[in-house]
């Protein structure tokens, strides 16, 4: 007997399809931003634009991974984690993943052209980097896949910004700056725990090209840029010593941790890296917000 699939079930899937864990720290970044804007500049935005910004920004990030899943569908059916996601597993068709991905990506350029043209122009290159530039064009050719495809990554946070104003538009350019640098070390660790699966899907990710000594100097390397560019925002004389304590202990526990995974290259330390770096960015993007508030 072939078991029945509750609307319940339909909606998980299509809910799983998004990849929710990648987007919930995305439209974080575009709040943090957002609050930290109005209070950096005392520029506010309404209720109903507040609906558009994270509306937009929730159906912009969902549909950049449903695309990305469509796109992907036949790689993730090769990896043992990713087999299990809607597409490979038949829980969705193709066909359908592709028109809810494209029907997410209409209402997300409608939200944000009811922002105004900049929102909604960040919108439309945010989209194209992600499904076209990386997903599309380089996550099979080439190891600088996640470099040119980290501008869509740190695309909402900058959206978020100049949803409220474009005044002191430094400290919007230098939160998306700290997302961008944030994506290699936040990938390549993944990477690196999964070298496996990538080389058995034949993905040239940093681990697959460059071998394990290699990647791990790149990921402690770009560890360290990442922290020097979260102490930018201090620097520009915006935020007070709530966000630089935040940014000097976060700063450390991750190139400690770096150093650990250089040193004694281990999946566990990869893994170790990778799980702290979304709380180490979490904390950054509240200190933002807290700081802006009180400062």
């Amino acid at each position: 007997m072939i078991p029945q699939v509750t609307v319940s079930d339909r909606l998980k899937n299509y809910y799983e399809l998004t990849k929710p864990k990648i987007w919930y720290l995305l439209v974080f970044t575009a709040f943090g931003a957002a609050i930290t804007a109005s209070y950096s500049t005392d520029n506010f935005l309404t209720p109903i634009q507040w609906i558009f910004l994270l509306v937009g920004i929730i159906t912009g990030s969902a549909a950049a991974d449903a695309l990305t899943g469509y796109n992907d569908r036949d790689i993730d059916a090769i990896m043992d984690r990713t087999k299990a996601r809607p597409i490979p597993s038949g829980r969705i068709t193709p066909r359908n993943a592709l028109i809810f991905g494209l029907l997410l990506a209409a209402i997300s350029l409608f939200c944000a052209w009811s922002i105004n043209y900049l929102t909604l122009g960040l919108m439309a290159f945010g989209l194209f980097d992600n499904i076209i530039v990386y997903s599309k064009w380089l996550k099979r050719k080439s190891q600088t896949n996640i470099i040119l495809g980290g501008f869509s990554g740190a695309v909402p946070a900058l959206i978020g910004y100049v949803a409220v104003t474009t005044e002191n538009i430094e400290i919007g350019l230098a939160m998306a700056a700290l997302v961008f640098f944030w994506i290699p070390t936040h990938i390549w660790s993944l990477a690196l725990h999964v070298k496996n699966d990538y080389t058995k899907a034949g993905v040239p990710m940093l681990p697959v090209v460059a071998g394990e000594k290699r990647s791990v100097q790149v990921i402690a390397g770009t560890t360290l840029l990442m922290v020097v560019i979260s102490l930018i925002p201090y620097f520009l004389n915006q935020f007070g010593m709530i966000y630089f304590v935040t940014a000097i202990f976060g700063g450390i526990v991750m190139i400690v941790t770096s150093l650990w995974l250089l040193a004694r290259p281990s999946e566990k330390a990869s893994w170790f890296l990778f799980k702290i770096s979304s709380p180490y960015l979490t904390a950054l993007f509240v200190a933002f917000m807290v700081d802006a508030i009180f400062h």
